[in-house]
């Protein structure tokens, strides 16, 4: 009788203890060695979304364990109370209250995560998709960095080419599954907003042109000289129909190579461009590698 009373307590410690087993086991494997590296990465496409995903499965992967020992959790309590004969009518009740209302609020924070998920994955994808177009550029002779952090966010990709700098923000929108032909996968541009089909956004417009801002303002005082930013907004998977022609450039993610033909610009020198990609690569070689990592 004692021996099944304590039962779940022994559960318990077992499982904590496999599972410092194994941590100290991969601890232990990574004693006297270190990565050949020396030096940090550059930053990859989607990178602050990527670890913000990787945040989010970390959290849904709590909440599962949660979700999934905690009917075991009750049930022990619910042994403890009744082995012990101090069990009663209303404990039942409130252990039972307790029970429902814990994996309630666990399955509403789970979905709550799941969407958030799904949008940042979105956000990935085509971040992805746009870096690595954008990446065929560089065959050309330009210079394309990714992710890049400036004050308390970041711009998706910056690309330095003959014609100037270009600062892009792409924005990840999923589309009808109506499958309705063009006209489900059309976004009209009208000089001002952006019209979906069902939606209009104007945000990403204005966003397009702050960060471009921005980073004109930072570049010219990292460099001592004027630097112009041109404003590029990517909608992957978009056909895009221009309404109006604006200061802003629109493309659905594809053929970037317009890039190196637009001729609103006088250009950088050589030397301007070593000086602007150096003071990019500066902020955008970031990224710790993580083979035989040690805690700081």
């Amino acid at each position: 009788m004692n021996l099944f009373l304590f039962t779940p307590y022994l559960v318990f410690i077992g499982t904590v203890a496999i599972i410092m087993g194994v941590f100290w086991f991969l601890r232990f494997t990574r004693r006297g060695r270190r990565t050949p590296l020396t030096r940090q990465l550059l930053r990859m496409p989607g990178e602050s979304l990527r670890l913000k995903i990787d945040d989010l499965d970390d959290d849904f992967s709590s909440y599962f364990v949660i979700a999934a020992s905690s009917p075991m959790l009750f049930f022990s309590l619910y042994l403890v109370f009744a082995l012990s004969r101090k069990a009663t009518t209303f404990s039942i009740i409130l252990l039972s209250i307790a029970s429902i209302v814990v994996f309630f609020v666990i399955l509403r924070n789970m979905w709550t995560i799941a969407k958030e998920r799904t949008a940042l994955r979105l956000g990935l994808d085509c971040e992805l998709d746009v870096g690595q177009e954008l990446n065929q550029l560089m065959l050309e002779g330009c210079r394309v960095y990714h992710d890049f952090p400036a004050d308390k966010f970041n711009i998706d990709h910056v690309v330095i080419g003959p014609k100037g700098v270009f600062a892009v923000e792409t924005k990840g929108r999923a589309k009808s599954d109506k499958r309705g032909g063009v006209e489900e996968a059309k976004v009209m541009f009208d000089g001002e907003k952006l019209n979906f089909p069902g939606w209009s956004e104007k945000e990403p417009l204005d966003q397009a042109k702050r960060q471009a801002r921005w980073l004109s303002q930072w570049l010219s005082s990292a460099v001592g000289e004027t630097v112009s930013v041109k404003p590029v907004l990517a909608l992957p998977g978009w056909y895009i129909d221009r309404k109006k022609p604006s200061d802003l450039l629109i493309f659905n993610g594809k053929n970037p190579e317009f890039l190196l033909k637009w001729t609103s610009n006088s250009g950088l020198s050589e030397s301007l461009v070593k000086r602007i990609s150096h003071q990019l690569e500066q902020r955008c070689r970031d990224i710790e590698p993580t083979a035989y990592s040690k805690k700081k």
